[in-house]
């Protein structure tokens, strides 16, 4: 039946669901009998069924979902699967009536699958002790692919699929969490970076972003304040500026772009990380996200360009200049800590005598750069009483037990010794004290 799959199709690319599929169709179109003919057949299916309930079991273990682990796997199918019916769900499509026909079709065969018991399978083949796999308990679930949440909310959707009485409860189900979640890696992941297959650029999830919240970034209210504002006002279809935010090395720049990850999140907001040597690949990127639901921030840490690095002019013709218009759903943050990002020289303030005739058209190129982020956020070193509150607030949330002139003494001496005032200073001072 999977076969006659329409909009669910890719679904026949999956190994597991393949080969697991293969077994129910045989066993629903023969009767029991004919199973018993030849112990060989047995013996092949009896294989076969293990290869899949190893599978299982992988799934289940690399990315920390349990349960009924087949329904929750057709879940997950269906949850990540970028077709033609459920990219029109997530857009909120008002034409979709064509196209949901044919999925109907497809959930017919798909709500098929997902009910079979598979303990008939177990009871058939004499192999009972495979019962489990219905009522799964992953033994590790730290450090998985995706978070509780999402773990969550995927076997809430399986249990709730389960519980469909007919085909057009099953559908409505999954077709309200298009709507509401999206489908695909983008509704499951926060952030991504670049990849490359070849000569392909693709977009990767990355699965372990650091958990920062703006409540652990202390000071710097007024610029955690523009940069959440300008976000809020992008995640809310309103006029919204490219950010650049600058300032001294370990102050939080990085961490707000962490923290805007997480805090939004839910509201759609999801982060491409791209580096420098891939600059010439974000059109290509850009073209991929265009047309999705979702409000993409291309983030780029740590922004500086040495006087012999040309890949500033792509970036400048991305951001503002080139003939195509930027996406309204894509906007670029980066983080430097130079304000003028590319470095000047005293070449470029030497007299008209020089080779370049038009030295200031030259100065004027690299100034351009920074100017075109139309909201710039500084993040300057926190004075000695910022640093001390900042050391204070830290020692404070961790439980750190010790006198309070005590600690400030140390932490001083910590700074002198570190790299100096910074946020990034105290908090590598009070990780070192929570190791003792």
């Amino acid at each position: 039946m999977k076969e006659e799959l329409i909009c669910y199709r890719n679904l026949n690319t999956d190994e597991l669901f393949v080969e697991l599929t293969d077994i129910i169709d045989e066993l629903t179109s023969k009767s029991t009998s004919e199973f018993e003919i030849s112990d060989v057949v047995l013996k092949d299916y009896k294989i076969k069924l293990s290869s899949c309930v190893s599978k299982l079991i992988d799934f289940s273990e690399k990315s920390g979902f349990d349960g009924n682990l087949w329904r929750v796997y057709i879940t997950y199918l269906l949850v990540t699967s970028e077709n033609s019916y459920s990219l029109a769900c997530e857009m909120n499509s008002d034409n979709i009536v064509s196209i949901r026909s044919f999925a109907e079709n497809d959930f017919v065969i798909l709500k098929k699958y997902f009910d079979f018991d598979l303990k008939k399978l177990f009871d058939l083949f004499d192999m009972s002790f495979l019962f489990s796999i219905c009522e799964y308990k992953s033994a590790f679930r730290d450090n998985r692919p995706y978070g509780r949440n999402i773990r969550d909310r995927i076997r809430e959707l399986a249990i709730k699929l389960g519980n469909s009485e007919n085909t057009s409860e099953f559908m409505d189900t999954i077709t309200r969490f298009y709507e509401k979640y999206g489908v695909g890696e983008y509704g499951l992941h926060k952030a991504f970076r670049i990849g490359h297959d070849s000569d392909k650029v693709y977009i990767k999830a990355i699965n372990n972003i650091q958990k920062i919240t703006f409540d652990d970034l202390i000071g710097y209210e007024s610029a955690k304040k523009k940069l959440i504002d300008n976000t809020k006002a992008f995640l809310e279809g309103k006029p919204a500026n490219n950010c650049l935010l600058y300032g001294d090395a370990g102050t939080g720049k990085s961490s707000c772009i962490k923290a805007l990850a997480g805090e939004y999140f839910e509201d759609g907001l999801r982060i491409i990380e791209v580096y420098k040597h891939e600059f010439k690949d974000i059109n290509n990127i850009i073209e991929k996200i265009k047309g999705r639901a979702y409000k993409f921030i291309i983030y780029m840490d740590d922004l500086s360009f040495e006087e012999f690095e040309i890949e500033y002019k792509y970036l400048k013709a991305i951001i503002e200049g080139g003939l195509e218009e930027k996406p309204s759903n894509v906007l670029i943050y980066a983080t430097s800590n130079r304000r003028h990002l590319i470095r000047e020289s005293f070449n470029d303030k030497k007299s008209l005598s020089d080779d370049d005739i038009h030295k200031n058209d030259t100065v004027q190129e690299k100034l351009s750069l920074s100017n075109r982020f139309g909201v710039t956020i500084y993040f300057g070193s926190p004075s000695p009483k910022e640093f001390e509150t900042i050391v204070t607030s830290l020692a404070h949330k961790y439980k750190i037990k010790m006198d309070e002139d005590e600690l400030l003494l140390k932490a001083r001496q910590w700074e002198m010794n570190h790299g100096g005032l910074s946020g990034r200073c105290a908090k590598q001072f009070v990780d070192y004290l929570r190791g003792f």
